[in-house]
């Protein structure tokens, strides 16, 4: 391996037999082992070079280049050999340096708060289940991220890699924050709006009139510092889009962890103050650096929903009013969960919680009842879905999943007997959608989800009759997060993707067209 010792600051010389493309996916791991499973998850094509904070026991060198070998196999550039940094130096300096050298578009790394179990004794320890050095190398390159941004003004994007997932997992599956999906809205004034979560903060892209073609940004938000790479996007009756994120509260310990939001209430104008929501083991920072990532809703009466996996794997939740108002933490009881939760209205007033399970495929659902101002659980749901398939459906009261057996996609409703298949079975993750576009002359249902080859695929059915058949057509662009898509201003979808080059990529329902016909895509 290339010590980080023998490389000329930001030469651009690489120790290897290629030189990074665009859209450079790099690996930031405590050891060669660990840039194995991450490797291997990423589809064919994709350029990586991987940077390790130590050479790791024996045979982890020999493991990692077999890995290699076999990605370049699968179509990926690999660029340069690894890296493997120098104690002597300063980590996330040197981490910077490398940045700034190979100009990375995303960076991958490992889960900056893995899990912990409390430890016997008389004084309440916790000790942690995986070598610290991995959570580590994950907070120094998050932070090294942010300061590679913020000198050179390239968004770059990051995503952790969950402790203890399974080796294969997919990206959807193993991240630790979930990857964005209904980051495309329409205001108020009828104007989209982008809002991706950068490693220096949210970016915000704007259409300069309703209805487009025209967009302005990126624009920079204030955003909360040590805010982790994972965002929410909220977008309720009354038009406003909400943020909701996790934020690394120093000011309360090292490790400390925090539930934060602020709400746009005009498209293009700044965003209200960051709040925080707080953490329901807050009394224990050493705990509360596990928390689950947010999860939000509204109800029937204005009322914000917002749920989080706590450290007993447990849900907890707390409610805001339309006055601003907020609850107190309440934890529901019921079955341990994984952090995979969608929340959503439901027709009686209330809202709907269906989490996957721990370690199973199995569902449970939870209602709340807004007259008895209380919860149920349910466990007979008739659901399995694969990991990091499950996502709020945009019809109301219902919920899309990938079904266990056959990786196909499911709609389920609270309460019905069993789900609504909907075709769509290559690929992985979760499916997000629009629901009011006018196809032929019907009112139709259009979403979007990754298909088998990492490029996005478009489906439509009829508003409210997925039953009548969903008809699938590749999309052609791939996308580093989950595809989204909404109305414009003239009742026409508009299907976006992050390309793989770090630019939002749109593109818009042909005006007047037989079928759904869309205009050439168009890079904001």
């Amino acid at each position: 391996m290339a010590r980080g010792a023998d490389r000329r600051a930001r030469s651009g010389h690489l120790a290897g037999d290629a030189r990074p493309g665009a859209g450079l996916l790099l690996l930031v791991v405590a050891t060669p082992a660990d840039a194995i499973a991450p490797l291997g998850a990423e589809p064919p094509g994709v350029p990586v070079a991987v940077v390790c904070l130590g050479p790791g026991e024996p045979g982890e060198t020999e493991a990692l280049g077999s890995a290699l070998a076999a990605a370049r196999e699968r179509g990926h550039r690999i660029a340069g050999k690894p890296y493997v940094l120098d104690p002597r130096d300063d980590t996330e300096e040197r981490l910077l340096d490398l940045f700034l050298d190979l100009g990375p578009t995303r960076i991958g790394t490992l889960d900056p708060d893995p899990e912990s179990v409390a430890v016997e004794g008389a004084e309440r320890k916790y000790a942690v289940l995986e070598p610290p050095g991995r959570g580590a190398a994950a907070r120094a390159a998050l932070h090294a991220a942010r300061a590679c941004q913020e000198r050179t003004g390239r968004p770059v994007y990051v995503d952790c890699r969950r402790a203890g997932v399974e080796p294969y997992a997919p990206g959807e599956a193993a991240s630790r924050y979930p990857r964005q999906s209904r980051w495309l809205n329409r205001g108020a004034d009828g104007r989209l709006s982008v809002h991706l979560l950068s490693a220096a903060g949210v970016l915000r892209w704007t259409e300069t009139v309703p209805g487009g073609p025209d967009w302005e940004g990126p624009e920079s938000l204030e955003t909360p510092p040590e805010l982790m790479p994972g965002l929410t996007v909220l977008q309720g009756p009354d038009g406003y889009v909400r943020l909701f994120g996790l934020r690394r509260a120093t000011d309360k310990g090292d490790q400390a962890l925090e539930v934060v939001t602020a709400v746009q209430y005009q498209s293009g104008r700044p965003l209200a103050p960051w709040q925080s929501v707080g953490n329901p083991n807050a009394r224990e920072w050493e705990r509360a650096r596990q928390l689950g990532f947010p999860v939000v809703t509204i109800d029937a009466q204005g009322t914000l929903h917002v749920f989080v996996r706590n450290v007993g794997r447990g849900i907890s939740t707390r409610r805001q009013d339309r006055n601003g108002h907020w609850t107190g933490w309440e934890h529901l009881r019921g079955l341990r969960i994984a952090d995979e939760l969608a929340a959503l209205p439901g027709p009686d007033g209330g809202v709907h919680l269906v989490a996957r399970r721990r370690d199973h495929t199995r569902a449970v659902h939870w209602h709340y009842d807004p007259v008895a101002r209380s919860w149920t659980e349910d466990r007979t749901v008739p659901v399995r879905m694969v990991p990091g398939s499950l996502a709020a459906a945009p019809e109301a009261g219902g919920v899309r999943f990938r079904y266990a057996d056959t990786n196909e996609l499911c709609l389920w409703r609270p309460g019905a007997p069993a789900p609504e298949a909907l075709g769509g079975a290559d690929g992985s993750g979760a499916a997000t959608g629009a629901v009011g576009a006018t196809v032929q002359g019907w009112s139709c249902t259009v979403l979007v989800r990754p298909g088998g080859d990492g490029t996005s695929v478009i489906g439509v059915h009829a508003d409210g009759r997925p039953d009548t058949g969903t008809w699938w057509a590749p999309g052609g662009e791939r996308s580093l997060v989950a595809p989204a898509v909404a109305l414009d201003a003239a009742g026409r979808a508009v299907v976006a993707v992050l390309g793989t080059d770090g630019r939002p990529r749109i593109m818009r329902q042909r005006e007047g067209a037989e079928g759904l016909d869309f205009e050439p895509w168009r890079a904001l």
